[in-house]
């Protein structure tokens, strides 16, 4: 789970996801998907780390440079 309040405060958790797939190539699952009601203000977004080393390392990388 990551907080990105720091980073843009000014999104919502999907639009959040939507811009670092768009922006930066690193895909995340927002969190509100798994609430029937998300509690109002949270920041968070899912990443996912079953990948092979390499795609890890450059998600990294990119994920460093935000």
């Amino acid at each position: 789970m990551v907080d990105y309040s720091q980073i843009r405060p000014d999104l919502n958790d999907v639009d959040m996801a939507l811009w670092m797939t768009r922006e930066h190539g690193v895909a995340s699952i927002p969190i509100s998907v798994f609430y029937q009601s998300p509690p109002a203000g949270q920041r968070l977004i899912r990443l996912c780390f079953a990948k092979q080393e390499a795609t890890l390392l450059q998600a990294a990388e990119k994920l460093c440079a935000i």
